[in-house]
């Protein structure tokens, strides 16, 4: 005799990835809540199965429950489609301005963002020549105060985020030249704040020096950074106004009004 669907373990499983799927899809084309009758029967869930997992989902804010029973969709996804709708939007406006910029340098151009307390790559534009040892794959991490693009997302937190940041990671460094003091971490961010700009001088790899410049959206938010990586003997300050004007290229593409 075959168990009933309630009686799976509460460990994840593909199982329970699949029926996790299938109850999203159902709330997906609805567009008021659903009752747990409802959402099972159209599911062909055990109601203690389909409730069991849309209360883990509404843990995560995948699901609302706006009344007691009644289920829909979440906050949450709307936050990350709204967060892959922006990196597409900044890729597709700097791919074109990041190539012309990398003839130019003839070093690693690289496009990063923030998520969390790291950020990522997202697009990169480079060629052997440039004589880089190591260039960042696109979808590489690393720690926000050890990067210039980094540094630049740090500067636009309040004092109580920035202490937040600093505790959770312990400023951990990678080099020598790394920066773990709170200190002069914030008086680095000062500068990044006046000048619209932010370094990494050999912080997260020996040998490699960045510029950054950021990249803004049509509701003036920093929502990208824009980086030139060389080795660090020929980093050139000369590329700085270039790069600047890159990113202004790019945030007025994404509908950018400076105030």
């Amino acid at each position: 005799m075959k168990k009933p669907d309630s009686a799976i373990p509460a460990t994840p499983t593909v199982q329970v990835i699949e029926r996790m799927f299938t109850l999203l899809e159902i709330l997906a084309n609805r567009e008021e809540a659903m009752s747990l009758k409802e959402i099972s029967e159209k599911s062909g869930l055990h109601p203690s199965t389909a409730h069991r997992i849309l209360n883990d989902l509404a843990t995560g804010r995948f699901v609302d429950r706006p009344v007691a029973g009644n289920y829909r969709l979440g906050m949450r996804l709307l936050e990350l489609g709204n967060l892959v709708k922006a990196r597409l939007n900044v890729r597709d406006a700097a791919l074109a301005p990041m190539r012309e910029l990398h003839k130019l340098t003839q070093q690693p151009v690289n496009l990063s963002m923030r998520q969390g307390d790291e950020i990522i790559y997202v697009e990169r534009a480079f060629s052997e020549r440039s004589g880089m040892q190591v260039v960042r794959a696109i979808g590489g991490r690393a720690p926000l105060h050890l990067t210039s693009v980094g540094k630049l997302f740090l500067a636009f937190d309040d004092p109580q985020r920035l202490r937040t940041y600093a505790t959770r990671t312990g400023l951990s460094g990678q080099t020598k030249n790394s920066i773990t003091q709170l200190p002069v971490l914030e008086r680095e961010l000062s500068k990044a704040r006046q000048y619209g700009i932010a370094r990494d001088n050999e912080e997260l790899e020996l040998g490699v020096r960045c510029m950054a410049a950021g990249i803004y959206d049509d509701q003036n938010n920093l929502v990208a950074g824009l980086s030139i990586s060389a080795p660090a003997d020929r980093l050139d300050e000369h590329w700085l106004p270039k790069l600047q004007a890159t990113a202004n290229e790019i945030s007025t593409a994404l509908g950018y009004k400076p105030k």
